[in-house]
């Protein structure tokens, strides 16, 4: 059974220096199932296959693995498939004897005989070519593996965890990735929803990353408003949660909404009313111009909700001139200053 209560709570909190077991995990159902399985497999001695977008957070969730598994102690060793040429990536996963092409004058010892004791996680899995599939099939199948140049045979005892963001089932009919390989990696598997599809848990992950990068620029920006909050919410997010912290970096950095000029200044356009004239044509130019008004005045709404209702700064997010703002302020109907609240209603520093 998962751990619950007193039990998970001891259990997550080995994590260190990842973030914390709330904010990785938010309160989103997608994430609920994620975090079952996380809590079920980490102690097991089983391959582990986390797929999903670039930047839903693979990394952090090998990381947490480890943390959580008997291998803990042991080294947490990483290869990204991608990053390193084809011709490299043999000698960097399993080393090499002294003598065994020009340029090894010593003996080196590989990322997967590094990783004894503890976790080898396989960034990018899908890049690997077949040579090195092959290998790596091995491996697994075996738990032995070769130096480039040796006869010897090494025990390897470690964790494997393997990650990719591309469609694995898919590589394997177009004869890219090896179906044995697939099955043997694919034991376990843990499919991170993208971050659109758990839009709920962006405000903790927002004052995280916040706190997080005030210290370390040494800053104090102070927090979201409730309109940016929302708007953020309401963004797709197609770099996932790199992305996002990304953009939260910017913001403590220049200390102005300004740095969500694209996330604010992007809303989709809405669909116009169709009018069909009595003859039964269709007036294309009046409703394009309906379009776009419609276009300008949500996007003009939405940077001044941003910027609780600065039309300077709003002129500047725009790229316009403060003049020019107004007119199309009054042109689209908005009202000239910010609406009154409520009186009814408790106002609050962030709204």
């Amino acid at each position: 059974m998962a751990a619950t209560g007193a039990a998970r709570d001891s259990l997550f909190a080995k994590i260190g220096d990842l973030p914390p077991a709330d904010v990785i995990f938010g309160h989103s159902e997608s994430m609920a199932m994620v975090r079952q399985k996380v809590e079920k497999v980490a102690g097991t001695n089983v391959p582990v296959l986390i797929q999903g977008e670039s930047g839903t957070g693979k990394e952090v969730f090998a990381k947490l693995i480890h943390r959580l598994s008997r291998w803990a102690d042991g080294p947490f060793v990483q290869v990204n498939c991608a990053a390193i040429p084809g011709t490299l990536l043999e000698s960097e996963l399993f080393g090499y004897q002294r003598g065994a092409f020009t340029g090894a004058h010593t003996n080196k010892p590989g990322r997967v005989e590094l990783a004894h004791g503890g976790t080898l996680f396989l960034d990018e899995i899908a890049e690997l070519d077949s040579s090195l599939q092959a290998k790596l099939l091995q491996l697994l199948q075996d738990g032995q593996f070769c130096r480039i140049g040796d006869r010897k045979d090494h025990q390897l005892e470690a964790r494997v965890i393997c990650a990719t963001n591309r469609n694995l089932e898919q590589e394997i009919t177009s004869g890219s990735f090896r179906p044995d390989l697939f099955y043997r990696i694919n034991v376990i598997s843990i499919q991170l929803p993208q971050l659109r599809d758990r839009r709920e848990d962006i405000p903790l992950m927002l004052d995280y990353f916040l706190t997080r990068f005030n210290e370390r620029f040494q800053r104090n920006t102070p927090p979201f408003s409730k309109s940016v909050m929302q708007l953020l919410q309401q963004r797709d997010w197609p770099g996932n949660i790199r992305e996002l912290e990304n953009c939260v970096a910017r913001y403590v950095l220049l200390g102005s909404v300004e740095a969500f000029r694209n996330e604010l200044t992007d809303p989709e356009p809405p669909t116009p009313t169709i009018e069909v004239a009595e003859d039964g044509s269709v007036p294309l130019k009046r409703i394009a111009k309906q379009a776009i008004r419609a276009v300008e005045r949500n996007l003009i709404l939405r940077v001044l909700q941003a910027t609780n209702w600065n039309r300077r700064k709003a002129a500047q997010i725009l790229r316009i001139s403060y003049r020019a703002l107004l007119y199309k302020i009054r042109q689209t109907g908005l009202p000239p200053k910010r609406p009154r609240r409520d009186p009814s209603r408790n106002a609050t520093p962030s709204d």
